[in-house]
């Protein structure tokens, strides 16, 4: 399965980037709830380079591919 934008780089940018407002704020991307990414998923993703890591990480979960990021965070 090939999900748009995955390239490595963006992997490790879930784990790395931390969610700068909200409720979740300060929570890196890879490890923000489902039903939070499905909220933006409804209500739409914010511009920029964090709502594409949180599409990202949206179609990664949807898909259930969250073990994707197994390896990285090791």
């Amino acid at each position: 399965m090939e999900i748009a934008g995955c390239t490595a780089q963006r992997l490790r940018l879930l784990l790395e980037r931390e969610m700068p407002f909200g409720k979740h704020r300060g929570t890196v991307i890879a490890d923000l709830p489902a039903n939070y990414l499905h909220w933006f998923a409804r209500e739409g993703f914010p511009r920029g380079e964090i709502g594409q890591l949180l599409a990202l990480m949206y179609e990664i979960d949807h898909n259930g591919l969250r073990e994707l990021l197994a390896p990285l965070r090791a």
